[in-house]
């Protein structure tokens, strides 16, 4: 906060005065608001005391102040990725308010960045805490959307639980058990999910029922996975890793390092079909199982051109995240699946 106004008790201002003034908080503004209709006198004492601020609290005031959205306030972390971009124009076309304020790598620290229209201010690894905390003071129904990399995951879950603000980790890799313990431990409000893409989560769910529901049905049969994504994708699917998790129960026997990982754009334009204008974000997954005896097959597959279907599945995850924050719900950890079973979709 800029500045603020030390309160007067009424009592103790002077008798002559032919009315008195109350003072209200708006936003972050202060504003005077007379009590009685006579004539305001022309001076009115005040008594004011100067606050010191950071460059980050002048930067949020100044944004804050510039901004008519009063939507779920979100702080997307990776905002000049390619997730991160499509996340803000999905959130900023559903109505919540992006905070200009975003956690990046050691090369964009320091630098004010202008993503789709707005204006960021980027902050490396050393000041992330008193950063973080300075925003969620300024926005305390801020929840946070990790788009980083993979070796970040663990490090920004535990910054975020320490904080103790909320967070969709959009981001996949890292230690999932480590995160998950992490969140349990400092009882945050998490959506944690491999997947975000709405049509794809509920193939997932239906992976999952048949897994509980038939285990052992595909016992003796062998596993093919397949998966493309753009070149910058570090790491292996996370949905391929879920499904093939499915498949574990269901009787296949598959370790995750036989994924067949393609990230050439020769071989994903000409062996699995990647259209061109795509190369460059697409996630394409086959799993293919052969019977025993090699006489019968099965194949599920399911293809993605673009970040739209993931962007728009996260700002379905904000929205049903502040929605439990808001009711105290119990439960603090929750996946794409959750919001599915709840009709949460716009």
């Amino acid at each position: 906060m800029a500045a603020s106004l030390l309160k007067v008790p009424t009592i103790a201002l002077q008798k002559q005065l032919s009315h008195l003034v109350l003072f209200s908080k708006e936003g972050s503004r202060w504003s005077s608001v007379p009590i009685s209709q006579k004539k305001r006198p022309s001076k009115m004492p005040l008594i004011s005391m100067a606050m010191e601020t950071t460059p980050i609290q002048t930067f949020l005031e100044k944004s804050a102040s510039s901004s008519q959205n009063i939507g779920i306030p979100i702080m997307i972390n990776g905002c000049s990725g390619k997730m991160g971009k499509a996340v803000i124009k999905a959130a900023e076309a559903a109505g919540l308010y992006v905070v200009p304020v975003s956690f990046g790598c050691e090369e964009e620290c320091g630098q004010t960045l202008e993503v789709c229209g707005k204006e960021f201010i980027v902050h490396g690894p050393s000041n992330r805490e008193t950063v973080l905390a300075s925003v969620l003071d300024k926005y305390p129904n801020l929840i946070v959307v990790d788009y980083t990399v993979p070796d970040a995951v663990n490090a920004n879950a535990e910054l975020y639980c320490k904080v103790g603000v909320p967070f969709v980790m959009g981001t996949t890799g890292g230690d999932r058990n480590l995160l998950h313990k992490t969140v349990e431990d400092s009882k945050v409000y998490a959506m944690i999910s491999p997947q975000m893409g709405k049509q794809v989560v509920a193939f997932l769910a239906a992976m999952e029922i048949m897994a509980e529901q038939f285990p052992g049905a595909f016992s003796g049969y062998s596993l093919k996975v397949m998966e493309s994504h753009q070149a910058s994708k570090v790491d292996a699917s996370g949905t391929a890793k879920a499904i093939i998790s499915c498949f574990h129960k269901l009787g296949v026997s598959f370790d995750e390092d036989e994924i067949e990982m393609i990230r050439d754009p020769k071989q994903q334009v000409d062996m699995v079909g990647v259209p061109e204008e795509h190369l460059s974000g697409h996630a394409f997954h086959m799993y293919h199982l052969t019977s025993p005896d090699e006489t019968v097959t099965f194949e599920f597959q399911h293809n993605v051109c673009g970040r739209s279907i993931y962007a728009e599945g996260t700002v379905d995850a904000v929205i049903f995240l502040a929605k439990k924050i808001e009711s105290k719900d119990d439960k603090k950890i929750y996946n794409m699946i959750d919001v599915l079973r709840e009709g949460n979709m716009r």
